[in-house]
């Protein structure tokens, strides 16, 4: 993936649920030597996803990261938490064009992903969608400063 995003430290989340595809995120971007931290989970036991989308959201308003991508069983639980920290703007995205637009449209720091629901190879190809989509900004500006 040719991007200018391997100076950019993403962080990684998700629940039981997501776990696994999280882990196939996590390997695709060692083999892409774009850098991370994983915040977790480390299994695949029962876990609340809000813990962690907690922990993703407070290390991008603490600029240990720049971006997160993080998952859960639908997406939904972990793109609410994140959601509720200002600064974060958690795209649920569950094809290509819908992560595209997320960046292009609304600056998405966040990419949500429904792990029970996505392929690998589709959550491989919307990473590097997610990492490499500028921000448009122009009219777009305006309607991401007017969220909290």
């Amino acid at each position: 993936m040719e991007t200018d995003q391997h100076l950019m430290k993403i962080g990684l989340a998700s629940d039981h649920a997501g776990f696994e595809l999280k882990e196939h995120i996590r390997i695709y971007l060692d083999t892409q030597d774009i850098p991370y931290i994983d915040y977790g989970v480390y299994s695949a036991e029962s876990v609340s996803y809000a813990f962690f989308g907690h922990k993703l959201a407070e290390a991008i308003e603490d600029e240990e990261v720049q971006m997160g991508i993080a998952v859960c069983g639908s997406g939904n639980g972990i793109n609410m938490t994140l959601n509720k920290h200002r600064h974060i703007r958690s795209a649920l995205c569950w094809n290509e064009e819908i992560t595209r637009l997320a960046r292009q449209h609304n600056d998405a720091n966040v990419l949500a992903l429904p792990g029970r629901f996505l392929a690998p190879n589709l959550a491989e190809k919307m990473t590097d969608i997610f990492l490499t989509t500028p921000f448009e900004g122009g009219r777009h500006q305006e309607r991401v400063d007017a969220i909290p």
